[in-house]
């Protein structure tokens, strides 16, 4: 029986080939090494807001998709610095989304 009410998990796990983005509400909360299976404390993703998917053009143009994060496609964070400038990261394909099990959410770095 599947439930067919509104969404209300607010986690999700993007898979690249060697890193996991754990995003709570579009926020990067954790990332984790998948060959290590080790959260890093210091990875420029964390506290980013999660945008959407890239799409890269032959010739090579990155073209950003807001609010379409879908497996095959990089994803891309961005976030204001105090002084007006933007920080953004952009991973490798994605090749999963899961849901995060609760032992793992547990587990986040604080």
């Amino acid at each position: 029986m599947d439930y067919t009410g509104t969404e209300r998990r607010k986690h999700r796990v993007f898979i690249t080939r060697n890193t996991e983005y754990h995003v709570r509400d579009d926020i990067c909360v954790a990332v984790r090494d998948r060959a290590a299976r080790k959260f890093r404390p210091a990875h420029l993703a964390l506290h980013l807001k999660l945008q959407g998917a890239v799409r890269i053009n032959p010739n090579g143009v990155v073209i950003p998709e807001p609010q379409n994060a879908r497996v095959g496609s990089p994803i891309y964070f961005t976030q204001m610095d105090q002084d007006g400038m933007e920080r953004q990261i952009v991973t490798s394909r994605v090749e999963a989304i899961e849901r995060p099990e609760k032992a793992t959410v547990l587990q986040y770095p604080s």
